[in-house]
């Protein structure tokens, strides 16, 4: 198997380290100025994934919003948008979500071995699925992403795949939005559950870069020798 995927995690977060709130209603993270940047990310790579519950919570549509992006992605012989792609261990994902629906990129499920034959049922063509182990492998994902062609992948959430690629290891850049707000609440969402990190206290990650984007600010953190700190 060739090398794994470059793998790029980007999140947004209050100053305390939350995602989103306890209300019904999204709680926006970011602004205009950032939200380009992020386009501009997602169009410079291979493949997006998110977790299932990110689907189920956020039915998010994962594609390149800029028109400009989107065909200067054609010109250079790739699809309009990234593949997508999510992880899921009971298979419960609806078909007529964006992630399947919206656009015409790949979709792709990977799924833990005992929920793969009632997902490949429930979703038929709208998706290609993908035994990725029992309980799902990360190192099996990115094989097969990188037998597909994928040099580099954008994880975007949530917190589980947050935690589970970056307690694995396989972060290779971080981008770390901070909104300038608390939340407050310990009812909500973090940016990642409690896990044993490769980066603590004796072992910190290496800070790459500050931008400030209008109201937020951005932090790229190198988290292997793979990414560019220039």
């Amino acid at each position: 198997m060739g090398r794994r995927p470059y793998v790029l995690l980007s999140c947004a977060m209050s100053i305390d380290g939350y995602i989103d709130d306890t209300t019904a209603e999204r709680l926006m993270l970011s602004n205009d100025a950032d939200f380009d940047r992020v386009d501009g990310v997602r169009a410079g790579c291979d493949a997006i994934l998110v977790g299932a519950a990110t689907i189920r919570r956020d039915n998010p549509r994962l594609l390149v919003r800029s028109a400009a992006r989107r065909e200067a992605r054609v010109a250079r012989g790739l699809p309009a948008a990234p593949i997508r792609a999510t992880v899921t261990g009971r298979g419960d994902l609806d078909p007529a979500a964006r992630f399947f629906a919206a656009g015409d990129g790949e979709s792709i499920v990977y799924a833990a071995t005992r929920a793969t034959p009632r997902i490949r049922e429930r979703l038929g063509e709208a998706a290609t699925v993908v035994d990725a182990g029992e309980p799902v492998d990360l190192t099996r994902i990115l094989d097969d992403l990188a037998a597909r062609g994928v040099g580099k992948l954008m994880v975007e959430g949530g917190r589980n795949m947050h935690t589970q690629f970056l307690t694995a290891g396989l972060v290779d850049e971080l981008h770390l939005v901070i909104a300038p707000f608390f939340v407050g609440d310990s009812q909500a969402p973090r940016f990642v559950h409690d896990g044993c990190f490769p980066w603590h206290r004796d072992q910190r990650a290496r800070l790459a870069e500050v931008v400030a984007l209008d109201h937020v600010v951005l932090l790229r953190y190198a988290l292997s020798d793979r990414c560019d700190t220039a």
